[in-house]
């Protein structure tokens, strides 16, 4: 079905740092915005033909669903750095154990969360402080959702053994696939079809679904190719040592986004017009923090692998790479938000929005523009951290940037205004990066391979 060019399987580890993170990251960077618009259209979509109110409800959704997305990346975090490190070595017997293992590990997690999330949407959005005119659609795209959690938690577990293996334009494909299957299905169900906020949540739910089984199919057929079998189908050893990584990243995602649904809660109070620009600005962020995410991905399969193969000298050049690709995106980044931000927020909120929420999408974009590079710092620096197993810091950095941004959102943002929530942000993101950096300094494995 896809065809794998012949090169340098080893490339981590064998190119110029530079050039292996570009080659590396750039494919995920178009994968993550292609998966940015599965959300993205339900939000454009949605905003545009149903209303600000829809538009609002697919916001409110998006806090609680960005909790269990964590789970999935964190779970594929961990899963990606044992498996990165085995290919590293050539031990491809673990490597295919290790696999195995994370995928019924993680599969399993996902039936359990799914079936948690159905059963509790109703209640968690009211305990969000959910506006009351958009509660009961935001509930319909919940439990839809929830019903397709175990496709996305096995496509992301699968996109991250392919970034592991060096093989990230396959996620690539894939999700230009499934993105473009999602924007038809959309149209077809919300405006054809008039099935409002729910047909965006189905149009989700099958796309991810499809991809989920081909993204199977080509790694079954990947893995007979290569040598060595596995001894066993899930392995306890394999799977202690991926929980040492995969738990510290779970809990570091999913309680930063369980911090952002805090913080969310107090937008809530502020109506569905500033919930609705509020909305428009979350998706738009997911979208402009692509690039660092991407960075920060590729070190930590970089790191790993170029420990594994005893080329421990290339962490600290890559770390370096990796913050000129983060100033370049960044400079892009803000030249865009400055230049269009109002054009930026229509394609959300038409021109049936209001001036709340224009003002606020407009403010929040204009303000943090300036600050995404803090973000790609803190990203590259923790992808080293995950990479190379030094999780203790990078956790306690993690916690750091969500206590501030949350303890100062809740006390500050209901007396001084909304905007509280976004000054907070790059505070957030300075603590963030700072003290993971400490730990990259401080960390003995890192003293022959200093970023100079």
């Amino acid at each position: 079905m896809f065809r794998i060019a012949a090169r340098d399987e080893h490339y981590l580890v064998n190119d110029d740092p530079f050039r292996a993170i570009l080659s590396f990251s750039l494919p995920m960077m178009l994968g993550n915005l292609f998966q940015q618009f599965y959300t993205m259209a339900d939000s454009v979509i949605v905003g545009r033909f149903v209303g600000e109110d829809a538009l609002a409800a697919v916001g409110a959704s998006y806090a609680l669903t960005s909790v269990f997305i964590a789970v999935a990346i964190g779970g594929g975090a961990g899963a990606s750095v044992i498996t990165s490190r085995a290919f590293g070595a050539r031990d491809y017997r673990t490597m295919k154990e290790s696999i195995s293992t994370s995928l019924l590990s993680f599969i399993a997690i996902s039936l359990v969360l799914a079936a948690c999330g159905f059963l509790s949407s109703s209640w968690i959005l009211e305990a969000l402080n959910t506006p009351e005119n958009v509660i009961g659609d935001a509930d319909v795209y919940l439990r839809i959702y929830f019903l397709g959690l175990p496709f996305l938690f096995m496509y992301n577990i699968l996109s991250s053994i392919f970034n592991a293996l060096g093989k990230s334009r396959i996620p690539l494909f894939l999700l230009i696939f499934s993105s473009l299957l999602n924007v038809v299905l959309d149209i077809v169900a919300v405006t054809a079809l008039a099935m409002g906020v729910a047909g965006a949540a189905w149009a989700t739910l099958i796309s991810q679904a499809l991809s989920a089984v081909i993204s199977f199919s080509i790694l079954s057929r990947m893995l007979s190719s290569m040598e060595g079998q596995r001894s066993v189908l899930f392995s306890l050893p394999e799977a202690r040592d991926m929980s040492q990584i995969a738990i510290p990243s779970i809990l570091q995602q999913s309680t930063i986004s369980f911090g952002m649904m805090l913080v969310q809660s107090v937008v809530n109070l502020f109506g569905s017009e500033v919930l609705a620009g509020y909305s428009a600005c979350i998706r738009v962020d997911s979208v402009v923090t692509v690039p660092m995410s991407a960075i920060g991905n590729a070190m930590s399969p970089y790191a790993a692998q170029n420990i594994g193969a005893e080329r421990r000298d290339r962490v600290g050049r890559g770390l370096k790479a990796a913050f000129i690709l983060v100033m370049v995106f960044g400079a892009a980044v803000c030249l865009i938000l400055e230049l269009f931000r109002t054009q930026i927020a229509g394609l959300f909120l038409g021109a049936e929005g209001t001036e709340a929420a224009y003002a606020t999408a407009e403010h929040y974009m204009s303000f943090l523009g300036w600050f995404y590079p803090i973000l790609g710092f803190a990203m590259a620096t923790g992808g080293v951290l995950r990479g190379t197993g030094d999780m203790k810091l990078f956790t306690i950095a993690s916690l750091a940037n969500l206590s501030f941004r949350v303890a100062a959102s809740m006390l500050l943002a209901p007396r001084f205004g909304v905007s509280v929530v976004w000054y907070c942000v790059p505070v957030g993101w300075l603590i963030y990066f700072s003290l993971c950096f400490i730990s990259y300094r401080k960390a003995g494995w890192s003293r022959k391979t200093e970023l100079r």
